[in-house]
């Protein structure tokens, strides 16, 4: 029996945003706790020429927002990108988690074989198979857009480790 489109990703999709949240409370808390200017957290970067951790949510939901759209012929809700707060991206994150949660799995069957093409900004993008842009384009954008913003925490003195990341 093969494993639908769905089963391998919106539900992982849910689990990982649901883990991302925890880690913004935690990250939150931590600043609250040792009395430091939330706004370090929020605009922290790995280093300078990355984005910093409200680009790293903006985009990791976008993700899969419009992916999982895409995938399921559905319209996907557009969000304006202007978080400038943990509260505003705990909010982000709680729309997408309900957008996830809305998607019928019957939508998504034969996805695995559509071709799927788009364009950010000017560059274009063709998938010959919707598996292949699940696969190869959304799952590891997905998760390094999470680890770095994992990561944005941790190196700003965050108690994160293993399990706050993976959970089951």
């Amino acid at each position: 029996m093969s494993v639908s489109m769905y089963e391998i990703s919106v539900p992982m999709f849910i689990s990982m945003l649901e883990n991302l949240s925890s880690i913004l409370k935690k990250g939150e808390r931590f600043a609250e706790k040792r009395k430091i200017d939330k706004d370090i957290f929020i605009n922290a970067r790995l280093i300078a020429d990355m984005r910093p951790l409200t680009s790293q949510i903006q985009i990791g939901t976008d993700m899969i927002r419009l992916g999982i759209g895409r995938l399921a012929d559905v319209k996907a809700p557009a969000y304006k990108d202007n978080e400038k707060t943990f509260s505003d991206l705990q909010k982000r994150i709680s729309k997408t988690i309900t957008f996830l949660k809305k998607i019928n799995p019957k939508k998504m069957e034969g996805s695995e074989n559509m071709e799927i093409q788009f364009s950010i900004r000017s560059n274009e993008f063709k998938f010959k198979s919707g598996k292949d842009y699940l696969t190869k384009w959304m799952i590891p954008h997905f998760f390094f857009h999470v680890t770095t913003a994992y990561d944005i925490l941790r190196a700003n003195g965050v108690n994160l480790g293993k399990r706050d990341y993976i959970k089951f």
